[in-house]
């Protein structure tokens, strides 16, 4: 009974735990969801701002909005497109790891950016711009490298994929144009045996036989649809005048007389 209720209790103990475990799960699951929302909603509303101070405002004030934004659409392009290649092309690894080395630097330039922005002392600031200028010229220069050869790179795959699967294709095409009469559908059956002469093959073989008893008859003429051929054999019981067929070399029947 103690071992029953011990067991019991394990059980308890365990659902409990788990439970607990699947609601800290659930909790920091949707956590992470509604900072990602967050995030993104402010990221989108810090780039229209950018935008709006680029176009809108001149002189260094307008300067630093469009430096922000050229660095960080460079950064989260590349971000997107290696995280995205990376799936499928697990060579790129090591670029992941070398844009994790420039985000560091590109995260700084940003944040040092964004205090500038708010700088009273646009004199200092306007100093700096070229400095600023060339440092952001560099990071976004690397960032692009590294996107547009993961792109070249998967290009030249789907080609290669392409180009081994058209000369597939080209073989496969070929080997169905090699065919055969043996090869041709209802060879096997006969199929198609009577239908005329064939390159290659005895002409005579191709006509059927004619009916048996037939001979050089003139049935066996006219089974073809020819008039029979002159100076064939007649047959020894001779046809009616009247039933049969008249042809032009033949004489006409005289007319019995009575004396």
């Amino acid at each position: 009974m103690e071992a029953a209720i011990t067991i019991l209790a394990l059980l308890f103990v365990a659902f409990v735990a788990l439970g607990v475990y699947l609601t800290v799960k659930a909790v920091g699951a949707a956590k992470r969801g509604v900072d990602r929302t967050i995030t993104q909603a402010r990221r989108t509303v810090e780039d229209t701002t950018l935008r709006a101070k680029s176009f809108g405002q001149t002189g260094v004030a307008g300067e630093l909005a469009q430096l922000r934004l050229s660095l960080r659409t460079s950064m989260r392009a590349t971000q997107d497109a290696l995280h995205a290649g990376v799936a499928e092309d697990p060579s790129l690894a090591e670029s992941v790891d070398l844009f994790r080395r420039l985000s560091a630097h590109g995260l700084e330039l940003d944040e040092e950016l964004k205090r500038l922005e708010r700088e009273p002392d646009r004199a200092t600031v306007s100093g700096l711009l070229p400095q600023l200028r060339e440092r952001t010229q560099r990071i976004t220069h690397s960032a692009d490298s590294l996107r547009w050869a993961a792109r070249d790179r998967a290009r030249q795959f789907a080609d290669d994929d392409l180009d081994a699967l058209n000369a597939q294709i080209d073989i496969e095409a070929g080997a169905l144009r090699h065919w055969t009469v043996e090869e041709r559908p209802g060879a096997a059956s006969g199929e198609g045996t009577s239908r005329g002469h064939r390159p290659g093959t005895d002409p005579g073989a191709d006509w059927p036989a004619p009916p048996a008893g037939a001979g050089n008859s003139s049935t066996a003429d006219e089974s073809w649809g020819g008039p029979a051929r002159e100076g064939a054999p007649q047959a020894i019981t001779a046809p009616d005048p009247q039933l049969g067929t008249r042809y032009p070399w033949q004489k006409s029947a005289r007319p019995e007389t009575t004396n």
